[in-house]
């Protein structure tokens, strides 16, 4: 390249102005908004049956009265179950759910739900609403998996690093 090129291409890139928009992605923009759920009294047969017809990774265990008692998740299942050589159809999902269910607000940031993840050691976290009427509402679930919709769009450092952290650790 000729000493006028490296000018030009010089003066081009000091001539222009560059705008930077930040946005600021919660929680609720990547979540799946929906979730399924299982009974306390059901068989674990019937909760992989469950999983592999709705093709998720996890359900929401409620109880009698409706209300979410724990979370089920295909580790639970290998790690609690098949390790363990037990009958699937006489084992029920109140035995080897995961509780307490961890929960992060919907307006939050993904890099505040990587860290909930990672300081729980837990791969699903219920996003609830805050602001609802009814407090603490559930209205979806997030998973490392979502975070991989975010990654390319993450500008600040601190956020690129808690994600990446994340998708190390559980991918």
């Amino acid at each position: 390249m000729s000493r006028s090129e490296d000018y030009t291409i010089e003066y081009i890139l000091k001539s222009q102005t560059v705008y930077t928009v930040v946005m600021v992605t919660t929680v609720r923009e990547l979540m799946r908004k929906e979730v399924f759920t299982i009974e306390e009294s059901d068989s674990i047969q019937n909760t992989a049956m469950k999983m592999n017809d709705k093709k998720v990774s996890s359900l929401l265990v409620v109880g009698s009265d409706g209300k979410p008692t724990g979370l089920v998740t295909e580790r639970d299942l290998v790690r609690k179950v098949c390790i363990k050589d037990v009958r699937t159809s006489e084992v029920k999902n109140k035995e080897i759910m995961s509780a307490p269910l961890i929960t992060v607000d919907s307006k939050s940031t993904p890099s505040i739900a990587a860290d909930l993840m990672l300081k729980h050691n837990v791969r699903h976290l219920l996003v609830v609403d805050d602001d609802s009427k009814d407090a603490n509402k559930l209205i979806g679930m997030i998973t490392p998996l979502d975070f991989t919709k975010y990654e390319e769009y993450v500008r600040s450092d601190e956020d690129k690093e808690s994600i990446e952290m994340i998708l190390e650790y559980y991918i």
